[in-house]
């Protein structure tokens, strides 16, 4: 268990630059949901961001709004983030799904062109552990380092790691992020095996879209976990699990009870099941199953119409828990069954990669 302290969280609504949630929604209708990003010079040297890539700068950007969150309650002088190095993380997790997409298109782009001397720069910036290596060097954070790459296990990995970083006191405060981006050459590429909506969609009627595949997205969300509560504390993250099933055989009515059970709850005890639906009708009965069969009586919400889907995604679905239960409101622009909770104290999300990757996250009110 750890205490989700600061979150920082660039994403296609606006969540970068403001303490609001989800006041104003952002309606698209496009082939993807892209980012709304802010401004880099006030995070990043401008000189030192003329070399980075996109995602390097959501990804820097997005722990340090993560860290100012953590510290806005503070008043000493410390607590400023002027130059982004005080009061540092003792770990940095990073899960991604596919790092840098844009370097690694640039360097292949390169190599089948022509012959000649490459430009290093895209080949570094191009590998996953670029990401948290350079929120390091920016953060000056000296401590342990990894970056997860689990397809879309990989940001429930990192968080698997950083309670475990945690519980070992290994650890007091993990900065532990999910991030992925998206480009129209890898949207054209993954369209082909019927991933994504071969047409635009509008976000906000996506569950009426019968059109096969989901609505790509992207996003860079960083959790600060803690040990202890911190001043501005959201939520605490009680447990997370991961299952995966080869053959689509996962019985998620046996799973769900007993991972519950472990944690002191039952089914009944859950306020809001938040579903990982994405507009796929091919993927997303199976979200309807399970919340109809073992929470008839639970609010049920979703998130991915507001990020859209990629293999982090889940970072998203955490922001969204961690601030129902940190403010005691229950949007309604993520109510599916319009069930109202008669309290909010215990989410659970679900997330599942075409029937093969299951994930599980326990997200609590702070000091329940």
């Amino acid at each position: 268990m750890a205490y989700i302290n600061g979150i920082g969280i660039i994403s296609p609504q606006k969540t970068a630059e403001t303490n609001e949630f989800l006041s104003e929604v952002m309606e698209y209708t496009e082939d993807y949901l892209k980012c709304i990003e802010p401004v880099y010079r006030g995070y990043i040297d401008p000189v030192l961001g003329r070399r980075m890539s996109r995602l390097i700068k959501m990804g820097i950007t997005s722990a340090k709004l993560c860290i100012q969150d953590a510290r806005r309650n503070l008043h000493d002088a410390e607590s400023t983030m002027s130059d982004g190095s005080c009061d540092n993380p003792d770990a940095i997790i990073t899960g991604t799904g596919l790092g840098s997409v844009e370097d690694t298109e640039k360097i292949l782009g390169e190599l089948t062109r022509e012959e000649k001397f490459l430009n290093p720069t895209p080949f570094i910036q191009s590998t996953y552990n670029t990401i948290s290596s350079q929120i390091a060097i920016n953060l000056r954070c000296h401590g342990y380092n990894a970056t997860y790459v689990h397809r879309t296990f990989s940001f429930e990995s990192g968080l698997l790691d950083a309670l475990m970083q945690i519980e070992e006191k290994m650890a007091a405060n993990v900065l532990a992020g999910a991030i992925d981006e998206m480009t129209l050459n890898h949207l054209a590429i993954t369209r082909r095996i019927g991933m994504w909506k071969m047409e635009p969609a509008n976000n906000l009627k996506l569950r009426g879209n019968m059109a096969p595949g989901a609505l790509a997205g992207e996003g860079s969300a960083y959790f600060l976990l803690g040990k202890e509560p911190g001043p501005n504390v959201y939520a605490q993250l009680t447990d997370v699990s991961n299952q995966f099933s080869q053959n689509h055989d996962f019985d998620t009515s046996l799973f769900v009870p007993r991972f519950l059970e472990k944690n002191g709850l039952t089914p009944a005890d859950i306020d809001v099941f938040l579903l990982g639906i994405n507009g796929d009708p091919a993927q997303d009965p199976q979200y309807v199953r399970v919340a109809d069969s073992l929470f008839p009586a639970t609010a049920h919400g979703w998130y991915k119409h507001l990020c859209g889907e990629y293999h982090t995604a889940t970072g998203f679905g955490l922001y969204t828990a961690a601030n129902i239960l940190k403010r005691q409101v229950y949007p309604g622009i993520i109510n599916m069954n319009d069930i109202i909770p008669s309290e909010l104290k215990n989410i659970l999300i679900y997330n599942h990669f075409r029937n093969t990757n299951h994930s599980f996250m326990l997200v609590q009110q702070a000091g329940i």
